[in-house]
């Protein structure tokens, strides 16, 4: 059931009806995209695009999606070999050899009298995959986006040029998002707060919280800036929609309908915004920003708000258009053109430096429209979705990756239940359509300054487990639900602690 008016509706506790994964066939539409991108890419790459760095994106996004499209076929071997006499030491080399893990001794001794429990082995895989891409992300930073990296650097003396000390993006949970901070928008992701939401549809409360910690450290620490600097909180709203299938593949949590998405996503900022400055009085206030975003070609239209953020809703400049338009122009000329066309955009006149903002974001978003045609023929061929695993709790800094992870940001599952329907929704198309268990990370990042901060987070990762546990019984019973409980330290560079899962010796009769 679309959930057309969750923004008014604060008590549904269920999630919409998600998508299954389609390979949506060839129709007017998919055929009218791919013709308009077609054209561009037989005039070769648009001036501003950065073809080094998509190459280097697109190493990083083949190697960590080939580990975890490579286990069913790994499994589907193993499985042949079960009744070998020697099964166990084998399955163990060819796993180790694969993938550079152990698979769980303890399920793979009763091989002998009982078949091998796959769903909890694609489970296991699944989890050590995370692992792996996860430690890898902290230990060498491969996106380049870390607080210490020369582009994190460089974009926060742009963004504060531009007349804003912090910019907070809240993309939709859905996975064909995950990757709109660091591919879509090509902004280091050190220098975003991302927190992702069913239907963008962020928590007006603790957005407050946040944004009072952000002006308490500047007044106090003048970090990021001293409090008297004029410079304001940059809120945004990423909604999305499909241009190849608007009536099934746009958002699930609005119906698949992008102006219900987009008015949704406009009344929480208003809100936000209406709440800082009711609680706040006069001078306390926030700039906000409303893009849309084209799950299929990685498109983005922006809605350019005046200089009192007005935003309005049928008005908006698009990239794919400006691509169009500056393709063969020289690139001083092409961003001076982006730049009057953004200006013009607005509903009144607007700030010069959100005008520059935007200017950037929509020259970045020209190398993720090459990114998409060059290296996936776009549009892509997953219209739908092809997530690996659901991601519940407070964290997962290391997920950029288009279709890896559908996000549920969540404190209690009470509270986030909504968001997490959805993501057992669209599992249940992929994977337990299959006789797949739906593999749940759950993730609760913690500030090693604050005394027992670690054991809370311990705590909250056993507490949600239980409660995910409670509420999908029946999923855990049949073993087509299983989770994998980290914590890390937000003020360290190192990697996520594992703490527990539900693939423990101990725990394993449950299933």
């Amino acid at each position: 059931m679309p959930l057309r008016n969750l923004v008014k509706t604060s008590e549904r506790s269920l999630g919409p009806t998600a998508p299954r994964k389609r390979h949506i066939s060839v129709n007017e539409n998919q055929s009218s995209v791919k013709k308009s991108l077609t054209l561009s890419h037989k005039k070769g790459l648009h001036p501003l695009s950065n073809s080094a760095v998509n190459d280097e994106l697109h190493s990083y996004e083949v190697a960590v999606k080939e580990k975890f499209d490579q286990i069913v076929p790994h499994l589907q071997r193993l499985s042949t070999l079960q009744h070998h006499q020697d099964f166990v030491t084998k399955a163990q080399q060819l796993t180790r050899s694969e993938f550079g893990f152990d698979l769980p001794k303890h399920f793979l001794d009763k091989a002998w009298v009982r078949p091998i429990d796959m769903r909890a082995l694609f489970a296991w895989c699944v989890f050590q995959a995370h692992k792996q891409s996860s430690d890898a992300f902290f230990e060498s930073d491969p996106l380049r986006g870390s607080e210490k990296s020369l582009e994190a650097k460089a974009f926060q003396s742009f963004l504060t040029d531009c007349g804003f000390h912090l910019l907070d993006v809240t993309p939709c949970s859905d996975g064909r998002l995950a990757h709109s901070i660091a591919y879509v928008l090509r902004i280091p992701f050190s220098a975003v707060r991302r927190r992702s939401h069913a239907g963008a549809l962020f928590d007006i409360e603790n957005t407050v919280n946040r944004w009072v910690k952000t002006e308490h450290l500047r007044f106090r620490e003048g970090n990021i800036n001293p409090s008297q600097t004029s410079t304001r909180y940059l809120k945004v709203v990423t909604y999305h929609f499909s241009s190849v299938d608007p009536s099934h593949q746009g958002c699930a949590a609005h119906g698949s309908d992008d102006s219900v998405a987009a008015e949704a996503g406009l009344k929480r900022l208003l809100d936000f915004r209406e709440s800082i400055e009711n609680s706040f009085c006069c001078g306390a206030s926030v700039d906000l920003l409303l893009i849309g975003l084209d799950t299929d070609t990685d498109a983005i239209r922006v809605h350019v708000p005046s200089s009192d953020s007005n935003i309005v809703l049928d008005k908006w400049v698009s990239a794919l258009d400006l691509y169009q338009e500056t393709h063969l122009l020289p690139e001083d000329q092409a961003m001076n053109c982006i730049y009057e066309k953004v200006e013009m955009s607005a509903p009144s006149k607007p700030e010069k430096g959100m005008v520059g903002f935007i200017t950037k974001l929509i020259a970045n978003n020209f190398s993720q429209i090459d990114y998409v045609r060059e290296f996936h023929n776009g549009p892509y061929p997953d219209a739908g979705h092809a997530e690996r695993f659901i991601g519940v709790g407070i964290g997962f800094k290391e997920v950029h990756l288009r279709n890896l992870t559908y996000f549920s940001h969540l404190d209690t599952v009470e509270e986030g239940a909504p968001d997490l329907d959805v993501g057992i929704k669209i599992f249940t198309g992929l994977n337990i359509s299959r006789d797949l268990p739906i593999p749940v990370v759950i993730r609760f990042d913690y500030s090693g300054k604050v005394p027992g901060a670690r054991e809370r987070a311990l705590d909250d990762c056993h507490r949600v487990q239980e409660a995910i546990s409670l509420r999908y019984r029946d999923l855990v019973v049949e073993g087509l639900l299983h989770t994998f409980l980290t914590i890390r330290d937000r003020d360290q560079r190192d990697p996520a602690e594992v703490v527990g899962s539900s693939l423990d010796p101990s725990l394993t009769e449950v299933h």
